[in-house]
């Protein structure tokens, strides 16, 4: 039994044994923001499957009865919302019949909720595969990993609709090698859309800019998904993804894998990485086929079909991963969603906030995201994503204790103050000539570059901005309690 086969405490989880009609839940694989997977045993047909239930704990808990129940009542709409994206995304999984997409088997509505029934597969994530063992990734282990991926991801794009959430949560590798392509990520997509408690959480470094536009719908593509998918293979090559593409819009720092040139990759391979993550949507392959094409891989490699094994015990879709905090949503002309950052072990937040215009009333304090991992579970964010109702602690540096009194006839030596906490988070702070910008009442002679954006280096802590023209003060409150950059746009 792997790591991920230890039975945890999830939070409003169904208890082992209970039953929907033929099927009884063995376990509880994962949990997080937006749901709760099972391990559970189909007893008609004697196999075992996955459950996935739509919880979203920052909305509802669980009842005595075992039903759920909002917080309150204000959550309804946007509760209601991400269940019928749910069961949406549930009736277009059962669509697909391709052996490297997630294989749904039925779905229905119990408890005031809705639960999807899908195979269960052996193996691990990739996220995983990738921590654990990095001595197995080679440019000949991602380009047998690639044929049947691009084939899952031509069959979404031919059909007409978008992944939106590729990662290397979101790719199962079973034991025999072959990857199957997981969740969409809907319902987190729709709550994220309609509520002011929680934001959808897209993965930092895997969300092209396009997905932090409010006007996303029109904007995304296929394109879309394969900046994602670069930004996978960039991960398993150098270890880490790339910048995160809102600050690559301020100022793009993105360095070419042609030019790193780590060792053991081909130039084609390289080059269509990099096409990949371009910044802007046009720059990029429009297509998987074009994808393949740069590097070197033929369409009949792409559309193959490669069977899944699916059987015996294993690992359910996904690890188990500390849960994420909501954050609260932007608001603005052009606003920015809120992701939690995790790039190569080191956690960074991204907190944007929009400052409010004209002199209406403030916003409520943002908050950084949680310093919790986020992966997301075939459905439901199992942190993931990440990603809930418990606060994260603040990120604060390390103070050393005072020093001890020597031992000596000589009086004891006054301990040293503690060092002033280091700088931890990035603000970006867009300024229009003629702004007078004030921190918590004190002003601040701050110089914008030429994209319009000034910056400052802040600890942790509470800063309230006011930023005054012609008459008119817009002022804004954020808690920095963790690593990260903030955009703030003051004109929004």
């Amino acid at each position: 039994m792997s790591e991920q086969d230890i039975p945890r405490a999830i939070p409003n989880a169904l208890p082992v044994g209970y039953r929907f009609n033929e099927f009884e839940i063995k376990e509880v694989i994962g949990g997080g923001g937006f749901g709760i997977v099972y391990r559970a045993w189909d007893h008609q047909l004697e196999r075992t499957i996955a459950i996935k239930e739509f919880m979203p704990a920052s909305l509802a808990v669980r009842n005595d009865d075992l039903t759920l129940v909002l917080r309150s009542e204000r959550f309804s709409k946007t509760f209601h919302a991400g269940l019928n994206s749910f069961i949406q995304e549930a009736r277009l999984l059962a669509r697909f019949n391709h052996p490297n997409l997630l294989h749904v088997l039925r779905f229905w509505v119990q408890n005031d909720t809705a639960y999807m029934g899908t195979a269960f597969y052996t193996g691990t994530t990739l996220s995983q595969l990738h921590n654990r063992r990095p001595e197995m990734i080679s440019e000949a282990w991602i380009r047998c990993l690639l044929p049947p991926l691009f084939g899952a991801i031509n069959t979404i794009h031919r059909e007409g609709y978008l992944h939106r959430d590729i990662s290397l949560d979101n790719i199962q590798i079973q034991e025999n090698g072959v990857p199957v392509l997981l969740d969409f990520g809907s319902a987190r997509k729709a709550i994220g859309n309609l509520s002011d408690e929680t934001e959808t959480m897209l993965k930092p470094g895997f969300a092209p800019i396009e997905q932090y536009s409010d006007d996303n719908e029109s904007e995304q593509g296929t394109w879309t998904d394969i900046y994602a998918l670069g930004a996978v293979l960039h991960t398993l090559i150098v270890g880490s993804p790339p910048p995160v593409s809102v600050v690559r819009s301020i100022e793009d720092n993105y360095k070419p894998l042609v030019q790193l040139k780590p060792e053991g990759y081909s130039l084609p391979l390289l080059h269509a990485i990099d096409r990949a993550l371009a910044l802007q949507p046009e720059d990029r392959p429009q297509t998987v086929d074009q994808f393949a094409a740069l590097m070197e891989l033929s369409a009949s490699d792409i559309n193959e079909i490669h069977e899944v094994k699916v059987s015996g015990p294993g690992t359910m879709l996904v690890p188990v991963a500390e849960e994420e905090q909501p954050v609260p949503k932007a608001t603005g002309l052009k606003r920015f969603m809120v992701p939690g950052l995790i790039a190569a072990g080191v956690l960074v937040g991204i907190g944007v906030g929009a400052l409010i215009a004209g002199g209406g009333s403030d916003n409520s304090p943002q908050t950084a995201a949680s310093s919790a991992p986020a992966a997301t579970a075939a459905g439901t964010d199992a942190a993931s994503s990440p990603t809930e109702v418990a606060k994260a602690s603040a990120a604060s540096s390390a103070v050393p204790a005072a020093a001890q009194p020597v031992e000596t006839a000589a009086a004891p030596q006054a301990a040293e103050p503690p060092p002033p906490p280091e700088p931890v988070a990035q603000v970006y702070l867009k300024l229009l000539p003629g702004d007078k910008v004030a921190m918590n009442g004190n002003p601040q002679a701050l110089v914008p570059s030429p994209n319009g954006f000034a910056m400052l280096q802040l600890p942790p802590g509470d800063y309230r901005f006011s930023v005054s023209n012609n008459g008119q003060t817009r002022s804004q409150t954020i808690t920095v309690d963790s690593e990260g950059v903030w955009l703030l746009n003051p004109q929004s």
